[in-house]
């Protein structure tokens, strides 16, 4: 099923039925869906938001979120905690509102006031030439929010697991490989291993004692993450990883060592399409 329908049959009835009828052409380039109480329904495309609809309300907010915990709400609360929830297909909701608090921190959210819904989709981004200056190095694939980090870096351990290295896919958020009963809901390449849902620290001692890589790849790098590519680099294994940042400056003042990757790639906008800009980082 294309990502597309997929969140379409996350959406309330009534917006479901407007969406539908949307040009084809639309559809394929629509980014996020987004919902916000009082306000009508939104559709991100690469040239900025265009709005649609009547109003929303909680109740369709709560709607979505029961749609995609199939109506199991219990499976999200942890996830939630961090302000998101990831639905079958690598669906990623991102929710705003009223959170709940208590002596560790945020415990839940008390009301939905908004969601944004990416729509994950596999893309042809990694040119030959590309690929090329990135085979053999460890990578670190950086941009501003929304600009395909983890499309690009889904392509690359594709790639690179189709090259012939085995490739350990930490999976955190789930939408990567997006497993659904054990097997990816995309193409990650034939020499891939993937653990989903596991923190990142825990996650990269697994991948590394059991599936033996040559290369640990893993999303939304931060500081706090230092343990995990601390453990890749004892074990001699190259890193691939994304981060949220608009430069190298930005990242070393957030304490991500660079030193650690040989090469990266910076994803703009520009006119609305994305540029795969290389930099040399050893």
């Amino acid at each position: 099923m294309d990502a597309f329908d997929r969140a379409l049959g996350l959406m309330p009835e009534g917006l479901r039925r407007e969406l539908v009828f949307l040009p084809e052409e639309m559809k394929r380039r629509t980014e996020e869906l987004r919902l916000r109480c009082g306000l009508g329904a939104a559709l991100r495309l690469p040239e900025g938001e265009k709005p649609l609809g009547a109003p929303v309300g909680p109740a369709e907010i709560d709607e979505v979120l029961e749609r995609a915990t199939k109506c199991s709400l219990y499976t999200a609360e942890e996830s939630l905690k961090a302000g998101y929830f990831t639905a079958e297909g690598g669906l990623r909701l991102g929710f705003g509102g009223s959170v709940l608090t208590g002596g560790e921190g945020i415990s839940g959210f008390q009301h939905f006031s908004s969601v944004a819904l990416r729509i994950p989709r596999q893309a042809d981004c990694l040119s030959e030439e590309l690929f090329s200056f990135l085979r053999g190095k460890s990578v670190l694939i950086y941009s501003a929010p929304g600009c395909g980090k983890t499309t690009l870096l889904r392509e690359l351990v594709r790639r690179t697991s189709l090259d012939g290295e085995t490739v350990a896919l930490l999976d955190e958020r789930g939408e990567i490989a997006a497993l659904s009963g054990g097997v990816p809901g995309f193409d990650i390449g034939p020499r891939t291993d993937v653990l989903s849902g596991c923190p990142k620290a825990r996650g990269a001692e697994m991948l590394l004692r059991a599936m033996s890589p040559e290369v640990l790849a893993m999303d939304e790098l931060s500081r706090a993450d230092l343990r995990p590519l601390s453990l890749g680099l004892a074990a001699g294994v190259r890193l691939y990883a994304t981060a949220h940042a608009r430069s190298l400056g930005e990242l070393r003042r957030r304490g991500i060592p660079l030193g650690i990757f040989d090469a990266a790639v910076r994803i703009e906008r520009r006119a609305g399409e994305r540029q795969y800009i290389p930099e040399e980082l050893s």
